[in-house]
């Protein structure tokens, strides 16, 4: 299975950011395939360090300004150069068969933000996933519940969403997952 990761390309002020893409990179290498942004920094850089030192298989997407920059990783099992933002989004869920993020900033944000509305129209069928082992991600899990009792978001489209604080809920939430019926609109 082809995991596709969103995180920073900063590595954040808590060494446990570290440590969680490390066990993340690790469950990564023995029973998938990472899918990530193709960057050698942060978060990012890690992750990607773990699967491969683990000897897991990492396909990284990175845009032309990027590889630029000299941020793309050299080491790769294979890495796709795309011309900007737009493609590398598309390629990376096109790619995937499972969406996590890690903490990170707004581009992490709004990349697993994405898949979480194409799942609610039926652009793709994935589990959409934070590993919020940390608690990073509390504040946007209260925003989630605010859309549901303002009228936003379903209950049963919230509940297709995963706050995880483990791997094994990872797991288990991705061998046992359901898809989101298609929205309706009346």
């Amino acid at each position: 299975m082809n995991i596709t990761v969103y995180c920073g390309a900063n590595l954040g002020n808590r060494q446990d950011y570290t440590h969680h893409a490390i066990a993340l990179g690790k469950w990564i290498a023995q029973h998938h395939q990472l899918i990530y942004g193709g960057g050698k920094v942060g978060l990012m850089g890690i992750l990607a360090d773990t699967v491969l030192e683990n000897g897991g298989k990492v396909i990284g997407v990175i845009p032309e300004f990027l590889v630029e920059r000299e941020l793309a990783h050299e080491h790769l099992s294979e890495i796709h150069i795309v011309k900007n933002m737009h493609e590398r989004k598309a390629k990376m869920i096109s790619l995937g068969n499972a969406y996590i993020a890690l903490p990170g900033g707004p581009g992490t944000l709004e990349e697993i933000s994405e898949v979480i509305s194409w799942s609610r129209i039926g652009q793709h069928h994935n589990p959409c996933i934070f590993y919020n082992e940390t608690g990073y991600f509390n504040s946007l899990k209260h925003f989630f519940e605010n859309m549901i009792s303002e009228g936003f978001l379903s209950t049963k489209d919230y509940n297709s969403i995963l706050f995880a604080t483990s791997i094994q809920d990872i797991e288990t939430f991705i061998q046992n997952y359901t898809p989101p019926q298609i929205r309706q609109y009346h």
